[in-house]
């Protein structure tokens, strides 16, 4: 399974099949493939659901940033927060950029998730207006590189919107 790790490396499909064949088990890599891409996810989904359950999120850093999308030809905004590990923890869209849909978005995180620790924004004024009026507003630090952890969260969907030729529904967005 490539991403399981044992001693700090990961484990490769073939190596996988030599440890099973080992105990006894013998099968093809192909097979591991398989497995790995049916029932990765799902574990994936778990871990994030424990997480999520036993509240120990509640102290991390956020990273909240902001994204401009055309959908169907109207610019729109992809409101972003990505936890310390780069986990995407919600996901908004609106027609504005302003601090009813910055404060908005924060609530909704923040019902969700609790309060955090810090938050991590770029210098966009909506943000700082937000963490006014929800009383967060000492916990927000801004910065050059700091928030690359949210800048980066969106290089995928940019790859995804190249691939599809833009947008067509929000609900394809999200």
């Amino acid at each position: 399974m490539e991403g399981t790790r044992v001693s700090g490396h990961p484990l490769s499909l073939r190596q996988v099949e030599d440890i099973l064949f080992e105990r006894g088990i013998d099968i093809c890599h192909e097979t591991v493939r398989f497995w790995w891409n049916r029932f990765g996810p799902l574990f994936a989904a778990e871990i994030r659901k424990r997480r999520v359950q036993t509240h120990s999120f509640s102290s991390w850093r956020w990273h909240l940033d902001e994204v401009f999308v055309r959908i169907n030809g109207e610019r729109h905004y992809l409101w972003r927060a990505v936890d310390h590990e780069g986990e995407v923890l919600e996901v908004y869209v609106t027609k504005r950029r302003d601090r009813r849909a910055a404060s908005t978005f924060l609530k909704r995180t923040m019902k969700r998730y609790g309060q955090p620790e810090i938050i991590v924004r770029d210098r966009l004024r909506s943000y700082r207006v937000a963490t006014y009026t929800i009383g967060n507003a000492d916990d927000q630090t801004c910065g050059r590189w700091l928030n690359n952890r949210a800048e980066n969260s969106h290089q995928p969907f940019r790859r995804r919107e190249g691939a599809m030729a833009k947008f067509r529904g929000i609900k394809t967005l999200q």
